[in-house]
Order: structure tokens, then C-alpha cells, then sequence
């Protein structure tokens, strides 16, 4: 009997409390009254001994969160801000705010009568443009030559937890012909490049225009741009940010001009860029003084070290790496034609794909062939005859003479430092007209270049380079030696 008069009287109290809660407006909604452009106000008092630092106050009548616009192509937040005007000139400052009820914007002008270029006496602003002294400015590039000078990730992110480009990673594009002059006076930046800024797939569709497809390691596009002669900048070392003027832009367009400052210090320029055409995305920037842009002198060891695998072991002796190969690839297929010159149980399987360069090799791991001693690249190949060697396929370009696949075999030595630029200095050898159906001995005398100490990379590709045919190969008992 207690529990029923305890749950009937809570039952009670709590139909009085929401009775108590329902306001009598019930039917009206909206958050608060939308403030108008005359209750907002703000003051604007140069600061004492400083006529070029302007304070700035929020004087409106009504509350909300006040946003700047400080005309100098930075903004601030807060009731109160601070705005420095190196140079003389007419600035239109604007102070928008927003309420529960909306936003409202309210704009003044401040006439600077002097210039005073104290105020670009800074740690960032000299390591940017190397001082007021130094009226030639100072040039940044891309840090190519090491690892992380350029990549992507969630635009929130402090790093690029996507993808970062490895030293040279971008050879063959327009990335590295991109070149920006910082000068202090004037805050001036001049922009050069080969005719041709660099880009995605968004950024190019962005962009319009004429275009090359970069084929090899660099991929992407550069797309045909021409910079202005003359651009200017402004650096908010309160936010570290910099923003280019006029739609300016380091070299890979992103729809966007401003960039968050990760680091700066007068051997390095450190950015990061939300991009404005792929959403979500954030790209990360890293540059040098162009004089510093130097290629590393490394000296690699040469050495003399034989090679070679039957692909019968559990464990391959020769690891090869792939590119645009087939899902098909495999060092441990069950062989298809066990008969002389060929009986082991298994051999490699190669997948040419239609994609215009599908190759395997295999890298040197720190060090460089020594050719004097070791220059022979040997194996046994099997070139099935069902394969289609009579249909067209299109091609990587009108350099590309042949579109059909061939019952061919190219080795090739490169040098893995130069990317995709590596065939530039390469030396090939091609076995062509090959014997279908049975395994042939196969033997690539490199004895030639035996003066050659670049070379570290050996790469094997079947059917021919540069167009889109597909075919299955075979081969076994690789080795590199005497």
C-alpha cells in the first residue's frame, strides 16, 4: 500500500514539473532576434608609440562572437584584436559578428600615414624573405632531394599520414621548376616555373586548360600556367599563416592561396594546404633556399655479388619487386612445360597487364654493381604461343612505334636514385623473335658497361614497353654472375 501512494505521489510531482517546464511560447522557436549592421560598432586606436599597430575594440550593443577582417589580408577573433600595417596605405577593416540569431557586419577605414618597416623586423618575416636588407629577396624551392618535401593526408592532421614523397619522388614533373622570391620591402613575391604548375585529377579538372600526362614515377599532370609577374604576401605570425596574393599558389594547385606555417627557420619552409577542391583533403609542403637545394654526394659502395634463384626454396634467394604487374605473378608456380631445358617443379609466372610499362625487378640493397666483375644476367624463358600477338592495343604516345605484343625479352640495368626518370641512362639488352613453346637458355652480356658504377637495379620485362597488351611469360633459374 506505501509503494502505490509513493508511486501515485511522484507521479504527481512530476506532471507538475512538467507542467512548470512548458513555456508559454511554446510554438516559438527561433534562437534570438538577428542583429542589425547599426548596433554594431568597434574603435580603432593606434597604439602609443606605434601609429602602424592599430587596436581594435568591439563597442557593439549587442553580444555575439566577434570575427576581424584586418585588410591586410589577415583575421583575428575575439572582442579584442591587434592589426599591424607595415606600409602606408588605406585599409578597410571589418568586424562581423555573430549572435544566436544570425551574423551582422560593420566596416571601417584606417589610413596609414607612414610606413614603418620595424614591424617586419621579425624572426619569421626575416627567415621568409632573409631581412629588409636584402632587396633581391629570397628564392625557395622544393627540398627534393629528401624524404617528405611533399604529400597528403586528412586535412586536420599533423602529418601527411596518407602518402610522402620520397627524395626525387617527382622527377619528370613540373613540381621541381617551381621557384618563389620573398622580399621583405614591398612584401613582394615573385613566382617562376617552366609554363606548367603541377596537379591531380581534381586539380587539373579545376584548373581547365591544356595539360601533359607525366608518365612514369611522377604521375599526375602538369597542367600549362603562366604566373603573374608580380605577386605579394601576407604572413600572420600570430595564426602562422601565409597567404599568396591574386590566386598565387606553391606549385600544386589545391583551390586554395593560404597555408598553415608548421615551421620556419632559414633553412626550411614548412606547410600545410586544405585543399579546396577534394574535400577533406590536406596537402603538406616542405622547401629550401634554392642555393641549398643540393643533390647529396653519397658514395655508394660497389660490389661484386652474385645472384640467383631456382624459385624451388620455400623462401626466394632474389626478391623482385613489381610495377603494374599482373595478380598472376609468382615465384613459386608449378612449372607448365617440365621438359629440357626446363624440369624443375617450379619457375616464376609473369603477367604482362595493360598497363604501357608492367615490368619486376629487383634493387640493390645499399650498395652498386661492380660490372668489372659481375655483369651476366642469365635465365631460362618460356614464351607460350597463346598469347595474342596479332591485336592492336592502344599505346603510351606517338613515340611508341609498336602496339602488339611481342615474344620478346628486355633486361635492363638502371639507376634506382633517378626514379622514373631511370630509363634516361639505362643500358637494355632485348632478346626479340623469340621461340614459342619450349624453354629457351637465355644469357644478357652485360660486359660493356662494365665501366659504369650507377647502376644498381635490374629490371626484366617481357611482350615489349609502351602499349597495352597483355600475355603470360615464364621463367626460371635467374641469376646475375660472371
Amino acid at each position: 500500500m506505501k509503494n502505490i501512494l509513493k508511486s501515485g505521489l511522484l507521479a504527481l510531482i512530476t506532471l507538475f514539473a512538467l507542467a512548470a517546464c512548458d513555456p508559454q511560447e511554446s510554438s516559438d522557436y527561433s534562437l534570438g532576434p538577428v542583429p542589425q549592421e547599426s548596433q554594431l560598432s568597434f574603435t580603432a586606436t593606434p597604439s602609443s608609440g606605434k601609429p602602424n599597430v592599430i587596436e581594435l575594440k568591439d563597442a557593439s550593443s549587442v553580444a555575439g562572437v566577434a570575427v576581424w577582417d584586418l585588410g591586410n589580408g589577415s583575421t583575428a577573433k575575439g572582442s579584442d584584436a591587434t592589426a599591424e600595417y607595415p606600409f602606408a596605405g588605406t585599409y578597410t577593416v571589418t568586424l562581423t559578428l555573430y549572435t544566436t540569431g544570425g551574423s551582422a557586419s560593420v566596416s571601417q577605414t584606417i589610413t596609414i600615414a607612414q610606413d614603418d618597416m620595424s614591424l617586419l623586423d621579425t624572426p619569421m618575416y626575416n627567415a621568409l624573405t632573409g631581412g629588409a636588407a636584402n632587396l633581391s629577396g629570397k628564392t625557395w624551392v622544393f627540398d627534393q632531394y629528401h624524404d617528405g618535401h611533399f604529400g597528403v593526408g586528412p586535412a586536420t592532421a599533423s602529418t601527411p599520414e596518407w602518402w610522402s614523397c620520397p627524395a626525387e619522388g617527382k622527377n619528370g614533373s613540373s613540381l621541381y621548376t617551381q621557384e618563389f622570391t620573398f622580399t621583405q620591402v614591398g612584401v613582394k613575391l615573385e613566382w617562376k616555373n617552366n609554363g606548367y604548375v603541377y596537379a591531380n585529377e581534381p586539380g587539373k579538372n579545376a584548373l581547365g586548360g591544356e595539360f601533359i600526362d607525366n608518365p612514369g614515377g611522377a604521375g599526375d599532370f602538369d597542367v600549362k600556367y603562366t604566373p603573374k609577374s608580380s605577386y605579394t604576401f601576407a604572413l600572420n605570425e600570430t595564426d602562422k599563416t601565409i597567404t599568396l596574393s591574386d590566386g598565387a599558389f606553391f606549385g600544386f594547385y589545391t583551390g586554395s592561396s593560404s597555408y598553415d606555417i608548421l615551421s620556419l627557420t632559414d633553412d626550411a619552409l614548412y606547410l600545410r594546404n586544405k585543399s579546396a577542391v577534394e574535400s577533406g583533403n590536406g596537402w603538406w609542403f616542405r622547401l629550401i633556399p634554392k642555393e641549398k637545394n643540393v643533390k647529396p654526394d653519397v658514395t655508394v659502395e660497389l660490389k661484386a655479388v652474385p645472384l640467383s634463384d631456382d624459385f624451388e626454396n620455400e623462401a626466394p634467394s632474389v626478391v623482385f619487386d613489381s610495377e603494374d604487374i599482373g595478380e598472376l605473378f609468382s615465384q613459386y608456380y608449378q612449372n607448365p612445360l617440365p621438359l629440357p631445358v626446363n624440369t624443375s617443379k617450379r619457375v616464376c609466372i609473369y603477367e604482362k597487364t595493360t598497363a604501357f610499362y608492367s615490368n619486376i625487378f629487383f634493387t640493390a640493397d645499399g650498395y652498386k654493381f661492380d660490372l668489372k666483375e659481375v655483369n651476366k644476367v642469365r635465365l631460362k624463358v618460356l614464351i607460350p604461343s597463346g598469347n595474342d600477338y596479332k591485336t592492336g592495343f592502344p599505346v603510351a604516345g606517338d613515340w611508341i612505334s609498336n602496339n602488339k605484343l611481342l615474344p620478346q625479352l628486355a633486361v635492363k640495368l638502371q639507376d634506382s636514385s633517378k626514379g622514373g626518370n631511370a630509363w634516361e641512362t639505362q643500358v637494355e639488352i632485348v632478346k626479340a623473335d623469340l621461340e614459342m613453346d619450349k624453354w629457351l637458355d637465355l644469357e644478357f652480356d652485360f660486359s660493356a658497361a662494365k665501366g659504369r658504377e650507377d647502376f644498381d637495379k635490374i629490371v626484366i620485362q617481357f611482350g615489349a614497353e609502351g602499349h597495352a597488351a597483355p600475355g603470360i611469360f615464364y621463367f626460371d633459374d635467374f641469376s646475375f654472375g660472371k
